[in-house]
């Protein structure tokens, strides 16, 4: 499993989503132009030494992401989404996509979606920080799929 970042607007969200995927075994792919260095030190500081443990890769542009060969289902993290996230039968090769905090996705990347999920929320709210929608989906994702790194103890 994965988590894909598109456009991220936000140093300490991305380094945030870095260190969580670097902690819970998830892979990372980074789709630039970023709202920010991607270098920059308060990536460092959100994802403290934990980055060492990340697989992650840049890619140059949502095109070239596109144009490479990616296992599993690409699945959206939206406000717009058709389905709660607590109603998918995750796979362990789905690709948690989230967009911009600023503006989400672009229709073209909505469209490439295999999947639009949301997280429900009680009204009159609109969205969750991006890190946090993260965690939950992925952490959903992980409770049904099991971690690979985690020995039962039973």
């Amino acid at each position: 499993m994965r988590l894909v970042l598109y456009q991220p607007d936000i140093p300490q969200n991305t380094g945030a989503m870095m260190r969580l995927a670097a902690c819970l075994g998830l892979g990372l792919d980074i789709v630039e132009p970023c709202g920010f260095v991607l270098s920059d030190a308060r990536l460092r500081r959100a994802g403290l030494d934990y980055l060492d443990l990340l697989s992650w890769q840049r890619w140059a542009s949502w095109q070239s992401y596109l144009d490479a060969a990616h296992a599993g289902r690409l699945v959206l993290l939206t406000t717009e989404g058709d389905t709660s996230y607590l109603e998918v039968a995750y796979r362990a090769d789905d690709r948690l996509l989230l967009g911009r905090e600023s503006a989400g996705v672009p229709a073209q990347v909505h469209a490439a979606a295999d999947l639009r999920v949301v997280v429900p929320l009680r009204p009159p709210a609109r969205s969750l920080n991006v890190a946090l929608a993260a965690a939950m989906v992925a952490g959903e994702a992980i409770r049904q799929t099991g971690a690979p790194w985690h020995e039962d103890p039973a």
